[in-house]
């Protein structure tokens, strides 16, 4: 699903514009980058946790030449499921497969 699937969805649902919906969703997600770029976490009940890990610096290799290289230590966003997500992800996947069973 891409974000112009999620307003058209939205805006469906709610009966309110198209725009208005893009604008709201926008809004949204520029909400949740500076959230995550200040270093704080945001937790949206039933859905889910954004976070900023730090990944610690390690050694990797250049698959081409062979040769060690230092990979700095960064920040990364990661998102961790709340347990109802968990649990609607898996009821729709075994209604899925149950539905369809040439889909497992």
């Amino acid at each position: 699903m891409t974000k112009a699937d999620l307003v058209e969805h939205i805006s469906t649902q709610t009966g309110v514009s198209r725009n208005h919906t893009a604008i709201v969703v926008d809004q949204l997600l520029d909400s949740v980058c500076n959230a995550l770029s200040e270093g704080k976490h945001l937790e949206i009940r039933g859905f889910g946790t954004f976070k900023v890990r730090e990944r610690r610096a390690r050694r990797a290799r250049n698959p081409r030449s062979g040769t060690e290289v230092l990979v700095p230590a960064k920040l990364v966003p990661v998102f961790k499921p709340s347990k109802e997500l968990k649990a609607s992800v898996l009821e729709g996947a075994t209604n899925a497969s149950a539905a369809d069973p040439a889909a497992v």
